[in-house]
């Protein structure tokens, strides 16, 4: 049997699961950026590529006008860690690229070359920036479930905590730096000097 292409093996997760606590409770992926919300602009990128868009939130109401697949988080507790499990246990693809929803200036080309390197016994493919993991821009597996289960019912929530305990591939930060020489697409807005920059460099 051909193997199908890795787009349609791999879908979309955007995790808008945070207390938004350093932005006064302003929902990130509302927030406007040239023009658009960051959730449209994420959109934008996503949908051309991905035929399955899951979103990850303790607000669905908010989303019901999108064409977006709606989940919550399984485990009471909040963190990036539990959205990425609750995205991989809800989707219908093998793997999933998560996003955070306030990123507004995700590249194309960088989920394509991550999408390229995707390979059949991967269970993480992540960044690498400057020698740092960028976990909330990667694409993980559904045999990540049962690992990602016994971490949380630990109540360790930092995604990397996991990685020695599955297939990781990283994508260097030189292969990054040639379809995204700025790393715009690993720019957060967590506070609201960033969103000034943001709104800045849009």
């Amino acid at each position: 049997m051909p193997t199908l292409p890795k787009e349609n093996r791999c879908c979309a997760v955007i995790l808008s699961g945070g207390l938004n606590s350093r932005m006064a409770g302003r929902n990130k992926g509302f927030l406007d950026v040239g023009g658009q919300s960051i959730l449209n602009r994420l959109l934008k990128t996503l949908e051309p590529v991905f035929s399955e868009i899951l979103l990850v939130t303790r607000e669905p109401h908010l989303y019901k006008n999108y064409p977006v697949k709606i989940v919550t988080d399984l485990y009471e507790d909040r963190s990036s860690l539990t959205g990425i499990h609750a995205a991989l246990v809800n989707a219908d693809a093998d793997f999933s690229f998560v996003v955070p929803c306030d990123t507004p200036f995700l590249q194309p080309k960088v989920v394509r070359l991550l999408l390229d390197a995707l390979e059949p016994e991967l269970d993480v493919l992540i960044p690498v920036i400057k020698d740092h993991y960028e976990p909330l821009c990667a694409i993980y597996s559904k045999k990540c479930v049962p690992v990602i289960e016994t971490q949380l019912d630990h109540r360790d929530y930092r995604i990397v905590n996991f990685f020695d305990k599955v297939n990781v591939k990283t994508i260097s930060t030189d292969l990054i730096r040639m379809v995204d020489p700025k790393f715009l697409s690993f720019f957060n807005i967590n506070t609201p000097e960033a969103y000034r920059m943001c709104k800045e460099t849009a």
